[in-house]
């Protein structure tokens, strides 16, 4: 399928009958996972107008604020790629130019479809990787794979983080639920250790919920989490290897933040699963080298590349499932 626009933003989309799946150029972001029969798109979309981040400039766009999260969020969508940095860039990171989760998330990509098939790949010149990411339609699933490609002569440390974000309708204010097989919970807002929250409903009440973050089980080989909502009858969910991404971040913004652009105006219920538990600088990440005794990052060794998959979900439903084994038939991990 050749080019087209979405919002405003150069995408490109590929379809079956029962989804359609668009990938922004710039950013790389998978922008909707629509599903055709109630015509919702899971995936959170900005409230504020959107631009190709190539575009931005602190002094021609105040209206994204004046931060090193600005150009982020001038073009950011759905679900977006967080790579090798998730979280903020340091001081001096940021005075040189760096914005929050890195390079993946504003660079142009070159984005090409074939049939039910997608392939966006970008070199980000910073980090010095080359990225690729295929996705393919089967049925009403949506099968990732990616590779990283370390273009230097150095082993690399880097997060890779999928910062998976919903958003209305499909999140609904107290109503909207999630289900996750998770071991063991940390509340960043607190900095301690919480309650593991396997199920969780979205606020009624405007609040900001913060970050947790939330091992999975180590018994099982395949991590995933579900979300349903009421008012769309969808389930939706992605499936991938713990081992690959050990931790499921959550985070959830209800009309809390005030200052631009988010102006008080935006619900969207991030689901982060990522080879780090938190959300900090690349210091911080190899400082803190992890959690609950689990690995807090990765290495792309020098010359080298690493491959992994990974896959979403979209079907009617009536429920939440109890038993968070009980997916829908076909559903499961590839």
């Amino acid at each position: 399928m050749s080019e087209t626009t979405f919002r405003g933003r150069r995408a490109v989309s590929v379809e079956n009958e029962a989804l359609r799946v668009t990938v922004l150029v710039e950013g790389g972001h998978v922008a909707e996972i629509l599903d055709k029969g109630t015509g919702v798109n899971p995936l959170w979309l900005p409230p504020w107008p959107s631009i190709e981040p190539s575009t931005y400039s602190a002094a021609g766009h105040p209206e994204y604020g004046n931060d090193s999260e600005s150009k982020l969020l001038s073009g950011i969508m759905g679900h977006n790629l967080c790579l090798d940095l998730f979280g903020a860039p340091t001081e001096e990171e940021a005075a040189a130019g760096m914005t929050v989760h890195g390079e993946a998330s504003v660079v142009p990509y070159a984005v090409s479809a074939a049939g039910n098939e997608l392939t966006a790949a970008a070199t980000f010149p910073v980090a010095r990787l080359r990225f690729e990411r295929k996705l393919r339609l089967d049925g009403r699933r949506v099968l990732f794979s990616e590779t990283v490609e370390n273009l230097a002569p150095v082993d690399h440390p880097i997060a890779w983080t999928q910062h998976v974000t919903l958003g209305p309708p499909f999140v609904e204010r107290g109503a909207t639920q999630f289900r996750a097989p998770v071991a063991r919970s940390y509340s960043l807002g607190e900095a301690r250790e919480v309650a593991a929250q396997n199920l969780h409903t979205f606020p009624d009440a405007a609040s900001s919920g913060g970050f947790t973050t939330h091992l999975m089980d180590p018994l099982r080989e395949n991590a995933f989490f579900l979300a349903y909502s009421p008012g769309s009858h969808l389930l939706v969910g992605y499936t991938w290897k713990r081992a690959d991404f050990p931790w499921l971040g959550v985070w959830e913004e209800n009309h809390s933040r005030m200052h631009a652009p988010w102006n008080g105006n935006a619900i969207t219920w991030g689901m982060e699963f990522s080879a780090s538990p938190l959300p900090e600088s690349r210091r911080a990440m190899i400082s803190r080298n992890g959690m609950f005794g689990a690995q807090g990052y990765r290495w792309i060794p020098a010359r080298s590349r690493v491959s992994l998959e990974y896959s979403a979900f979209v079907t009617a439903a009536h429920s939440l499932p109890e038993n968070p084994d009980a997916l829908p038939s076909g559903l499961t991990a590839a």
